[in-house]
């Protein structure tokens, strides 16, 4: 396209704005290809409930989704290191990549000049066994101790750390325990230095219509089947417990199979969720200084109101986003 250089795109925003229709375009109009940045369109089995775009929707070929089992363990270092051989990899075959998703930590691990840690990857099952112990060691002393223990150790880490974030003081002692600290993994990420070439395009929605826009998503995934494919990765024996399966849309469907609620309060806490994760998304992103944001609540409200269809949707969209390409 004359007048536009970058060797990426990367098309960001919030849950239901549209992100997925607009990358498939560009990389349909720019002859590229989609990596998924998306932390649980990694998971294979897990299609509805991540909102995966079906096979036949594809224009292109997609990376970055279906890499691992639900009970394996995956991170922002793994991620950062396969993305990076995906980048180089499209490039070498002459194509635009174009990064899709809503998980600014794997996007800025992927694009943006700081090495995560990877020195674990080949003991997954000692990792997952490490952190079981310190999982287990926070829940005897409690939340306030054991974020003592870790002040003791490494203060300037604890201090970035609120104590009840159980999870975040476990990875604090994780990188203790590889020769590093949180406190200079995290160092970089005020920095916003790329280590490509890359242009970032945000969808930006009115709160009320996105809002809309991910109860209406919900509720198709229901049609679409999440019970049963809920269903399936509990009797495949996926526990409940997973990481992966503590994600929106998956745990607040177990207790229905349980008969614990019912689908319809699963619905409206589903949705809940859906709007909080939405709202930090969009304060994850709003922080960073080269997002070039385009507004397409018209589009949506156009498109709900049936005065533009889907093929109509997307040329629009694709239209907005080359026009701050070029």
């Amino acid at each position: 396209m004359q007048g536009f250089e970058a060797d990426i795109v990367a098309v960001v925003g919030a849950t239901a704005s549209g992100k997925s229709v607009l990358a498939d375009a560009l990389a349909v109009h720019l002859d590229g290809e989609v990596v998924s940045a998306d932390s649980m369109q990694v998971y294979r089995g897990m299609d509805v409930g991540t909102a995966k775009v079906v096979e036949e929707s594809r224009g292109v070929y997609y990376h970055g989704i279906d890499l691992v089992d639900p009970d394996q363990v995956f991170s922002a270092a793994f991620y950062q290191r396969y993305a990076r051989e995906v980048i180089a990899d499209i490039t070498a075959r002459g194509k635009q990549v174009i990064f899709c998703g809503g998980t600014g930590l794997y996007l800025r691990a992927a694009l943006d000049d700081f090495e995560l840690d990877q020195g674990r990857d080949g003991d997954s099952g000692g990792e997952q066994a490490r952190r079981e112990q310190l999982r287990a060691r926070a829940e005897l002393i409690g939340a306030g101790a054991f974020h003592r223990e870790l002040a003791e150790l490494d203060a300037r880490s604890a201090a970035l750390i609120h104590p009840n974030n159980v999870r975040r003081v476990i990875r604090a002692f994780e990188h203790l325990e590889q020769g590093t600290s949180y406190a200079e993994v995290t160092a970089g990420f005020g920095a916003y230095e790329g280590a490509y070439a890359a242009r970032y395009i945000g969808l930006r929605v009115e709160r009320e219509l996105l809002y809309q826009l991910i109860d209406a998503r919900v509720d198709i995934m229901i049609k679409s089947g999440l019970l049963g494919e809920v269903q399936v990765l509990l009797s495949e024996g996926f526990d409940q417990t997973l990481t992966s399966m503590q994600a929106i849309g998956y745990k607040e469907i177990v207790p229905v199979l349980t008969g614990e609620v019912t689908l319809q309060q699963a619905v409206l806490a589903i949705k809940q969720a859906s709007r909080r994760y939405a709202k930090r998304q969009e304060t994850w992103f709003q922080r960073d200084p080269r997002i070039e944001w385009i507004e397409v609540s018209d589009l949506h409200r156009a498109r709900l109101a049936a005065k533009v269809d889907e093929q109509e949707f997307r040329q629009l969209m694709l239209g907005r986003a080359l026009e701050v390409l070029r």
